[in-house]
């Protein structure tokens, strides 16, 4: 069974493996990212604060720990990044597509228009499963490159609210 729960400090050393885990950050971060136990508290309490407009969730199978996902509504442009990030054991039986099924879900609910992913041009199974949930590549917008993201180096892809209900939410696929 798969649970999706709001990340607490009780999900700090499970976050910190997941970041430093070289195969899961190889397109954003080669050799994982190392932060101390009290950085990520700080991250998190930024996190805790700023929901519902952002949220963190760590994801579980059977108990066991398998990665993260997340939204971020960028105030002003009624869109939300997403992210999703699993360890290797995690990944292909259909994880993913429920967490961030979850996150988009989540991210409407609070007031997104649109989501919005960027991943790596060589990330393939992350770029299967974006097109798979109905997203769609597009040129980045400005807005995004305003917030620091790269065109040159990643995909921009996007799904509207509208296409989600219209897929998903009133077929009642879930």
């Amino acid at each position: 069974m798969i649970t999706i729960k709001e990340s607490t400090y009780d999900d700090i050393i499970n976050i910190q493996s997941l970041w430093a885990d070289e195969d899961v950050m190889k397109y954003i971060w080669p050799g994982g990212l190392h932060e101390t136990e009290e950085a990520i508290r700080e991250w998190l309490d930024r996190i805790i604060s700023a929901r519902p407009m952002q949220n963190y969730y760590s994801i579980f199978e059977d108990g066991k720990y398998c990665g993260e996902t997340q939204y971020g509504i960028v105030e002003g442009m009624n869109s939300a990044s997403l992210d999703i990030k699993l360890f290797k054991f995690a990944r292909g039986r259909g994880i993913a597509t429920q967490a961030l099924s979850y996150s988009i879900r989540e991210a409407f609910k609070h007031g997104a228009e649109k989501v919005w992913v960027d991943p790596h041009p060589l990330n393939a199974n992350a770029i299967h499963l974006y097109h798979k949930l109905g997203f769609v590549q597009k040129d980045m917008p400005k807005d995004v490159i305003a917030l620091g993201e790269n065109p040159t180096v990643y995909t921009y892809m996007e799904l509207c609210k509208e296409q989600w209900e219209e897929r998903y939410e009133n077929r009642k696929i879930k």
